[in-house]
């Protein structure tokens, strides 16, 4: 981990807060979340972002946590023109016709359960991996589901902050 900012944190340190704020909302959807991030600013060490990321993730309503959802595509169909989805979807990209058939179904499902799409850490993780993690989590509780999602995003915005202040210098 870094003790010392890096030039990316710097710079995004730097930013006023209208450019901050859309960088953090390419990170996470949640106004909330970015918010919180946006106002203990500036950040000595990506350490401290990191943890203001999993202190801020923690603090959020069932209804912040579902707008911060809402900024993702489903698994094996990410946003067009989204570099992003496609690159942190990027495990989707060989599996077979049934494979992502079966994971489109499970999320159907899963987002008719839960009322919401499927949200997964899906940097390196295999088409089969996802559609393995789905068939378990759709059988959580909604306050289960809810606070595992929870945890899914903090690792997600953990990638996304660690690209913007690395790739951002």
């Amino acid at each position: 981990m870094t003790s010392s900012p890096t030039p990316g944190l710097t710079r995004f340190n730097a930013l006023d807060d209208g450019a901050a704020t859309a960088e953090l909302h390419e990170v996470c959807a949640s106004s909330a979340w970015g918010g919180k991030l946006l106002a203990q600013r500036p950040f000595a060490t990506t350490d401290a972002l990191f943890s203001a990321n999993e202190s801020a993730m923690a603090e959020l309503t069932a209804e912040d946590l579902a707008e911060a959802m809402s900024g993702h595509a489903p698994i094996g169909r990410p946003k067009p023109g989204d570099p992003t989805s496609a690159r942190e979807q990027r495990g989707m990209a060989g599996a077979s016709e049934e494979l992502k058939n079966e994971l489109l179904e499970l999320n159907l499902a899963y987002q008719e359960k839960f009322g919401h799409v499927f949200l997964i850490c899906a940097t390196g993780a295999t088409g089969a991996f996802m559609r393995d993690a789905v068939k378990v989590r759709i059988e959580n509780s909604p306050e289960q589901e809810r606070e595992t999602a929870r945890g899914e995003l903090v690792k997600i915005n953990k990638i996304r902050l660690t690209r913007l202040v690395e790739e951002g210098a």
